[in-house]
């Protein structure tokens, strides 16, 4: 079918590959809605640590009055954070402590739970809330220098190595406080039934929406011996990213991104994708065939 004979915002009956963990049902109906085939695949798993010593530390610090700040970076680390002090400490202590800090926190999903627990946000990171936008939102005027101050990062899988350089280069004393870590889904049938419709031509459309899905796909398609095949097939599919952030961790991989939407959302996403799939699918060509890139 070509981009003509397609419907504004529909994919045409297209395929979609997407590896949307926590909200798969949402994301499957997106694409649904939004005229694709879905084929969702639990990417990955959030895993409270057990032990946290990291965590420990930073209540100790923040006890003790030896943090200026800290800025939380996901909804779910935050709250998990909050859960294992509560092993420790009762919530009352530890919300009278965070109220006085300097609070940053990217974007509404901790906005959310600190406001549950009414702790003061100093910052609300903007869109994309990559941590440029939150170094930029610091350093406007009035805002708690960062030169000299003890500052927290709640952080959410991995070390986000940049960020953490930045604060240490403009003087700032940070202590890494990691909550949780990104596992492999527990069955790993519907990650290799994605991987293998990529591979096969059949799913033309690829959605992610965190950087570890890149990750997880990669090393599934590795461990299968499809990783060559996987790469080439992507070279042939329009690759969305949810945002910046993602799309810097696809780049990093080695893959190339087509697309991020207008705002960094699941819904904005699929809808946006599926107006431009068709374009870019039909621009890049089957596989074993010469494609051009939409300018």
């Amino acid at each position: 079918m070509n981009a003509s004979e397609r419907k504004s915002a529909d994919f045409g009956g297209l395929v979609v590959a997407a590896f949307e963990s926590r909200r798969t049902k949402e994301m499957a109906a997106l694409i649904a809605n939004s005229g694709g085939v879905p084929e969702v695949a639990p990417s990955m798993r959030e895993i409270p640590l057990e032990e946290n010593p990291a965590a420990f530390a930073f209540a100790e610090r923040l006890f003790q009055g030896k943090l200026d700040a800290v800025v939380f970076m996901t909804g779910v680390g935050t709250e998990t954070l909050v859960q294992v002090l509560e092993t420790r400490y009762p919530r009352e202590r530890i919300v009278r402590a965070l109220s006085n800090l300097f609070v940053v926190a990217r974007g509404p999903k901790p906005v959310k739970v600190l406001r549950s627990l009414e702790v003061p946000v100093a910052i609300v990171v903007p869109e994309p809330n990559t941590w440029r936008e939150i170094l930029k939102a610091w350093e406007a005027p009035q805002k708690l220098p960062l030169k000299g101050s003890r500052v927290a990062v709640q952080e959410y899988g991995v070390s986000n190595v940049d960020f953490l350089d930045q604060l240490r280069k403009r003087g700032a004393d940070v202590l890494e406080v990691p909550v949780y870590r990104w596992g492999f889904p527990e069955d790993l049938d519907p990650l290799r039934h994605a991987l293998n419709a990529i591979v096969e031509g059949r799913a033309r459309v690829v959605l992610f929406t965190n950087g570890v899905q890149v990750e997880h796909l990669l090393r599934v398609a590795a461990d299968q011996g499809l990783e060559p095949k996987l790469r080439q097939a992507l070279r042939h599919c329009m690759v969305a990213s949810i945002g910046p952030t993602c799309s810097a961790a696809i780049a990093a991989a080695g893959l190339s991104v087509d697309f991020e939407p207008s705002h960094p959302k699941m819904g904005f996403l699929v809808h946006e994708a599926s107006a431009k799939a068709g374009q870019w699918i039909e621009r890049k060509g089957n596989p074993g065939q010469a494609g051009s890139e939409p300018a």
